[in-house]
């Protein structure tokens, strides 16, 4: 008598795999889709909207929500949250600037040390998550407070000021910036140049996304995200790789922090409020799953520029920011039901 057995054949298999593949093509298309429609409209309500200089300027924009919406990535595929993100920004700006003044420290070891705080922020997240089992939710809810809390405790909930004008060169300087004289002697500028913020972002962002697709360390998060147990079972060190994603969210969570920092020359303790929820739209809009096991670092680059020029054109139309939050948070729903949709399916 034949065995009967339910495994799919080989064919089958490889259909589903193509229409898994398919649904990421056409999540991303429909973002950049979206990106492209409110491009066109706003150029037709504003002059001003398509100019090299407006381009650089939502380009640095999106450099924050972009940084952060990568480590949110790496988190949601494995089926986390990281709320903490916008506190741990706050407080890694911080320190960074009180080691550049107090301290009287290199600008580049005082970053370092920005840096470096995110990314122990990142392991404190990981090790709740993984050790202490608690869910993600609670655990980096916990940590937003946390970091929000140092950092105003040790600045006094004041602003760091008087940095330098070299503290903001990371912040403020660009690639490619072209100037010259006029007539008369005073400088103009032919091309703007790409801000060192865009720079870094686009460099992070084909690293991340080089990692997911072509390590076997991203096939491990996607793996998580899918089916943890599944997962373990095949031999993955979850708790290792889940712990691993928070690490990456607090250090670009870090890194963020003393970019925006050095954009402002100043040190704000309370910067950085509700920037968590912009990075997980960010991913979202992008094809990111809440539910996990799917996600791109290109779906969310075009997501956190579909948030960047929805701002842009809104201000430039003169809507008020009150609306304009009501706008990206209607945005925000569609696109989570969307994703519910396509889940169901």
């Amino acid at each position: 008598m034949a065995e009967i057995t339910n495994e799919k054949p080989p064919e089958a298999v490889q259909v589903n795999r193509l229409s898994d593949r398919q649904k990421d093509i056409i999540q991303k298309f429909a973002a950049f889709g979206s990106l492209v429609v409110l491009a066109a409209v706003f150029s037709i309500t504003s002059s001003a909207f398509l100019t090299v200089n407006n381009g650089m300027t939502i380009a640095l924009q999106v450099t924050s929500i972009g940084l952060l919406g990568i480590g949110a990535t790496y988190v949601i595929i494995t089926g986390g949250i990281d709320l903490s993100v916008g506190s741990v920004l706050a407080l890694a700006g911080v320190v960074a600037a009180l080691a550049v003044k107090e301290l009287g420290l290199p600008i580049w070891i005082g970053m370092l040390l920005g840096i470096l705080t995110g990314s122990a922020c990142g392991v404190i997240n990981g090790f709740v998550v993984t050790r202490l089992r608690l869910p993600p939710f609670i655990a980096t809810l916990g940590m937003m407070l946390i970091a929000r809390g140092v950092a105003l405790q040790i600045t006094g909930a004041r602003a760091v000021s008087g940095l330098g004008e070299s503290f903001g060169e990371l912040g403020n300087g660009s690639l490619f910036r072209f100037e010259s004289l006029d007539d008369q002697g005073f400088p103009v500028v032919s091309f703007p140049g790409i801000p060192y913020p865009v720079v870094l972002m686009i460099v992070i962002a084909i690293a991340a996304g080089l990692m997911l697709n072509r390590t076997v360390l991203g096939r491990y998060i996607y793996a998580i995200g899918s089916n943890a147990d599944a997962a373990r079972l095949s031999g993955v060190n979850v708790t290792r790789v889940t712990a691993f994603t928070y690490i990456v969210s607090g250090t670009l969570a870090g890194l963020t922090g003393c970019v925006l920092m050095s954009r402002l020359v100043t040190a704000q303790p309370n910067e950085g409020v509700a920037y968590e929820l912009d990075a997980i739209a960010s991913a979202v809009i992008g094809g990111t799953s809440l539910i996990g096991g799917v996600g791109t670092i290109s779906g969310t680059v075009i997501g956190a520029f579909v948030i960047g020029i929805l701002r842009n054109g809104l201000n430039m139309n003169g809507v008020s920011a009150f609306t304009q939050q009501i706008i990206i948070g209607l945005v925000i729903l569609v696109t989570v039901w969307i994703d519910q949709l396509r889940n169901r399916r």
